[in-house]
C-alpha cells in the first residue's frame, strides 16, 4: 500500500519535484516508475553540449532527435529515402543546384512562436557561423559564414532556398540535412540570449548565437522539449504540446546516468527504470529470462575503431599501423566481449549503407605483426598509451589489446576516462591511440567516407574536424575518390566507388575497425511500441506508451 500511494503521489508532482525525488530516493523505494514518465538506464556521459549547432555526439543526438525538428527525417519504413519533418513538400532544379522546401502550415515551436523559413535560414546561418565541430556537414556545400544568407535564405515565411555548389547526387543533400545539426532552432528566443563577445580564434563574429545559453536551454519544435541536463546525472524531457505531428503518449522522459550494465539490470529488475540501455552479454541473458522483461535488438549504423595518431613517430609508420590490425584478437572479442551486441566488421562502411564491403581480411597474428614492427625499425616494440571511455564494451576491448599487443612487445598504457574527458582530448590530438565508436550523421555512404579520409589541412588550427583530421592523417587519393562518389548519380557505380576506397582503405590506414555495433535494449513489458531505430538518432520516445 505504501508503494501505491508514493507511486501515486509521484505522479502528481511538478517534473521537476518528481525528479529530485526519483534521484534521491534508494533504489528500493519503487515498484514501478510513474505511469506519465518514461525512465532509462543510458551511460550519458558523451554529452558535452545541448546545442544543436555544436553537439556531435551520440547520447546527444538520440535527445536532439526526440527535441528538435528538421526540414526532413530519414523515413524509417525505408531508409534509403527521406520523409519531410518541418517540410511538406520539396523540388530541386533542373541544373540540380537549388532546393526548395515548403513548410507545412501552422507549425510552432514548443515556445509558442511560430516557425517559419526565416527560422530555417537562421539556423543554418548560426552552425555555418558558430564552426563548431558538425559544421562541415553544412560547409560541404560551399556554404560560407560570407555566403550562407544568400545560399541558405526564406524566400517568404513558408519557403526555404538552399544552394549547393554542385549536382551532387539529391538523395546525398537530403541524407545531409537529416543530420542534428541541420535541426531548426527558435530565431527569436535565442536572440534573446545572445551574448555579445570578443571576435577571437574561437569567436569569428562579434556575438556568439546564443551557444553559451543552448548548452543547456532549449529552442526547438520536437515531440519533447528538454528540461534539464546535468552532466553525467540526468537528462529530463517533457511532452511538448505545440508539436505540430502526433503527441507523445507520455509526459516525461528521463534518462538516469548508469554505467554500469550490471547496475542497469538490477534497477529494471527493481522496476526503478523502464529500459536499460547499456546491457552487456550476461545481463541481457539475464533478462531474457525474466518473466516481467523482454529485450529488443537491432542493428545499427555505428561501428567500433581504435586510431592511431600520426603525430606520434611509430604509430605514422604504415607498417606499424599494419602491425595493429593483426594485433587483436577479433574471434575472441566477438565470441564473448560484444556476443549479442555487435559483430566483427572491419571496414568504415557499416552493413545497411549503399556499398558496404562485408570484408574481414585480419585476424590475430603475432608473428606477422612481429615481421611488420622489425621493418619499421621497432623490433623490440615501444611504449604508447590508449584513452579509453570508462564504459564496457570498449574498457574491455582496450584490456585484450593490450594484451594481444604485450605479445609483440608493445607496452600499451590504458587511460581510462569519462566520454566527455576521452573525446576533448581526441578532438585536440593529444592522445597517443583512441578507441571509440563512430555512428553515421546522415545515411548515406559519404558520411563515413568523408570522416575517415578528408583532411584538407592538417594543421592543429584546421577547422574540418574529421576524424582523419584527429588522427594527423592524410589520404588525399582516397579524399579525391571520395569527393568523386559525390558526384556519381548512378546507384550500382556509386556503389562500386566505394567498396573499391574501402579496399585501398583497409590496406593503408591508422584505424583499426573492429565492430559494428547491434543496439541491445532491456525494457519492463509494460511499455507499449517501444523500437530501437537503425541510427543513433531514429531512437524516438513518443510513441512509447504504458498499460
Amino acid at each position: 500500500m505504501m508503494i501505491t500511494r508514493l507511486s501515486r503521489k509521484f505522479r502528481l508532482l511538478s517534473a521537476g519535484a518528481a525528479l529530485s525525488l526519483l534521484m534521491m530516493a534508494a533504489p528500493s523505494a519503487f515498484a514501478e516508475t510513474p505511469k506519465d514518465t518514461l525512465v532509462e538506464g543510458f551511460a550519458i556521459d558523451d554529452i558535452i553540449t545541448m546545442d544543436p549547432g555544436e553537439a556531435f555526439e551520440l547520447s546527444t543526438a538520440e535527445i536532439t532527435s526526440n527535441s528538435y525538428s528538421l526540414l526532413v527525417r530519414l523515413d524509417l519504413a525505408d531508409t534509403s529515402k527521406v520523409k519531410g519533418d518541418l517540410a511538406e513538400s520539396w523540388s530541386v532544379s533542373d541544373d540540380g543546384l537549388t532546393y526548395t522546401f515548403k513548410l507545412k502550415p501552422g507549425l510552432k515551436f514548443a515556445s509558442g512562436n511560430p516557425v517559419t523559413a526565416e527560422d530555417v535560414a537562421w539556423s543554418f546561418e548560426r552552425a555555418v557561423k558558430l564552426d563548431k565541430s558538425p559544421a562541415f556537414i553544412l560547409t560541404q556545400f560551399g556554404l560560407t559564414g560570407d555566403n550562407v544568407t544568400e545560399k541558405a535564405k526564406a524566400a517568404d515565411a513558408n519557403t526555404f532556398v538552399f544552394t549547393v555548389d554542385k549536382a551532387y547526387a539529391p538523395s546525398f543533400v537530403l541524407n545531409c540535412l537529416t543530420a542534428t545539426v541541420a535541426s531548426v532552432v527558435d530565431k527569436k528566443l535565442v536572440l534573446e540570449h545572445v551574448k555579445a563577445v570578443t571576435p577571437d580564434a574561437e569567436h569569428k563574429y562579434d556575438n556568439d548565437f546564443g551557444n553559451e545559453w543552448l548548452k543547456t536551454g532549449y529552442a526547438g519544435s520536437g515531440a519533447f522539449k528538454l528540461r534539464e541536463w546535468r552532466a553525467n546525472e540526468v537528462v529530463v524531457l517533457e511532452r511538448n504540446d505545440n508539436y505540430y505531428g502526433d503527441k507523445a503518449k507520455l509526459n516525461r522522459v528521463i534518462y538516469r546516468y548508469m554505467k554500469e550494465s550490471s547496475a542497469q539490470r538490477l534497477a529494471l529488475e527493481a522496476g526503478d527504470i523502464d529500459i536499460a540501455r547499456n546491457l552487456e552479454p550476461g545481463d541481457i541473458d539475464a533478462v531474457s529470462k525474466n518473466a516481467d522483461l523482454a529485450t529488443t535488438s537491432a542493428p545499427k549504423g555505428t561501428i567500433y575503431y581504435v586510431s592511431l595518431n600520426n603525430k606520434n613517430e611509430n604509430l605514422k609508420k604504415p607498417e606499424v599501423q599494419e602491425a595493429f590490425k593483426y594485433l587483436v584478437d577479433y574471434d575472441a572479442i566477438g565470441a564473448t566481449l560484444i556476443k549479442g551486441i555487435g559483430e566483427i566488421h572491419q571496414t568504415f562502411l557499416p552493413k545497411g549503407q549503399l556499398g558496404a564491403l562485408d570484408e574481414n581480411p585480419y585476424k590475430l597474428d603475432v608473428a606477422r605483426a612481429k615481421e611488420l614492427l622489425a621493418k619499421a625499425g621497432v623490433p623490440d616494440g615501444f611504449s604508447v598509451t590508449m584513452d579509453v571511455r570508462n564504459t564496457q564494451p570498449v574498457t574491455g576491448i582496450a584490456e585484450s589489446i593490450q594484451q594481444t599487443l604485450a605479445q609483440a612487445g608493445v607496452k600499451l598504457e590504458i587511460i581510462p576516462g569519462d566520454g566527455k574527458q576521452t573525446l576533448t582530448k581526441y578532438r585536440a590530438r593529444t592522445h597517443d591511440i583512441y578507441i571509440g565508436n563512430w555512428g553515421s550523421d546522415y545515411f548515406d555512404p559519404n558520411s563515413n567516407a568523408d570522416t575517415f579520409t578528408s583532411n584538407p589541412d592538417n594543421s592543429d588550427a584546421g577547422t574540418v574536424k574529421t576524424l582523419a583530421w584527429r588522427n594527423t592523417w592524410e589520404a588525399p587519393e582516397l579524399d579525391k575518390q571520395t569527393k568523386a562518389a559525390l558526384l556519381e548519380r548512378d546507384g550500382e557505380k556509386r556503389a562500386a566507388m566505394y567498396e573499391d576506397i574501402q579496399k585501398k582503405f583497409l590496406a593503408n590506414s591508422p584505424f583499426v575497425i573492429i565492430f559494428q555495433q547491434t543496439e541491445v535494449a532491456g525494457y519492463r513489458k509494460n511499455l507499449k511500441d517501444f523500437k530501437l531505430g537503425p541510427s543513433f538518432d531514429t531512437n524516438f520516445v513518443g510513441p512509447i506508451a504504458k498499460e
